[in-house]
């Protein structure tokens, strides 16, 4: 699974750029998405089931309806998250603004980052380029 973790300031795209980016790359392979909220707290829909669950001390939660799962975890670790997701076979993982992991990237803006592979590219480019980014293998834990 190749990482793709696009970063920048505040408002200089990154989402604009992942939506353009995901159905790129979905056409071609399997994508799955994480976003660093930074001090933004998603809430858990109050007195729903898999809340009631979740607050009550499961570690995961999962939903099922007829059109998604949505599950809940108990950890902030990005790295949990990128093992299920080579675990489950994803061919791409494109991360928004995890500037601090030092994960090969896409830099929007002026921002210092190290691993930069483009700088300011539009997700043409980012496709384009594709093959560049560095292939994630899950740590034994």
């Amino acid at each position: 699974m190749r990482i793709i973790n696009i970063i920048g300031h505040s408002n200089s795209g990154k989402t604009t750029m992942i939506t353009k980016l995901v159905p790129l790359l979905a056409g071609v392979a399997t994508v799955a998405t994480i976003k660093h909220m930074g001090h933004h707290i998603w809430e858990l829909p109050k007195g729903k089931d898999t809340t009631v669950h979740f607050e009550g001390g499961a570690v995961a939660t999962t939903g099922i309806d007829a059109e998604k799962a949505v599950m809940s975890l108990r950890t902030m670790d990005v790295y949990e998250i990128l093992d299920f997701y080579a675990w489950k076979g994803y061919e791409y993982a494109v991360v928004e603004g995890f500037k601090e992991e030092g994960f090969s990237c896409v830099v929007l803006g002026d921002l210092a980052a190290k691993n930069v592979v483009m700088r300011d590219a539009n997700a043409e480019e980012v496709f384009a380029m594709r093959d560049m980014f560095e292939v994630y293998v899950p740590k034994k834990r």
